[in-house]
């Protein structure tokens, strides 16, 4: 069996592809995912990436929305490298982390500033944070363009999570013309 695929978007060639074996491959792929994995690197990432949010923004004194979409492309990638996943699970899971991460990235922020306008230690006021305290702050700093940078980031964690197949992987499986 043959399958025709792009190997761009913006290129016209089309190439045929020996279905089976591209199959048989990717079943291969699939036995070698980890969705745990994926999930352990993702996490890390995430954490790492709403740390440095919350540094830049305390620091900076302005918050960044671009930061979301880092967060988000820096827990795709690290799904993807960790779980080596080629099914839509893997971007689910980036997507959702991204967010998680981006959240994060905003609480810690707030707990910062506050820290600092108290003059507390970080450690201290993140530690006596409570659930429906850390939601009213979230709440009270939440603005509407959060929601198109949360977004992208959402996007960037989807899109980067799922492994895809360079033109080299697939140049075993290319039937001459």
């Amino acid at each position: 069996m043959q399958e025709q695929v792009r190997t761009s978007e913006s290129e016209a060639t089309e190439l045929r592809l020996d279905e089976a074996r591209l199959q048989r491959y990717m079943e291969e792929l699939r036995e070698n995912q980890s969705l745990v994995f994926g999930f352990l690197g993702g996490l890390a990432a995430a954490a790492l990436g709403a740390a440095l949010w919350a540094v830049i923004t305390v620091f900076t004194e302005y918050q960044i929305g671009w930061m979301a979409v880092g967060v988000g492309a820096l827990v795709g990638y690290a799904v993807r490298r960790f779980g080596g996943g080629v099914d839509v699970q893997f971007g689910v899971l980036g997507a959702v982390l991204a967010l998680a991460g981006c959240v994060a990235g905003n609480l810690l922020s707030v707990v910062g500033y506050v820290a600092r306008e108290e003059g507390l230690p970080f450690f201290q006021m993140l530690l006596a944070l409570n659930p429906e305290v850390a939601v009213e702050l979230l709440r009270a700093t939440f603005d509407g363009v959060d929601l198109l940078f949360y977004g992208l980031a959402i996007y960037a964690g989807y899109r980067f999570s799922i492994r895809t197949l360079s033109e080299e992987e697939l140049a075993p499986f290319v039937i001459p013309s």
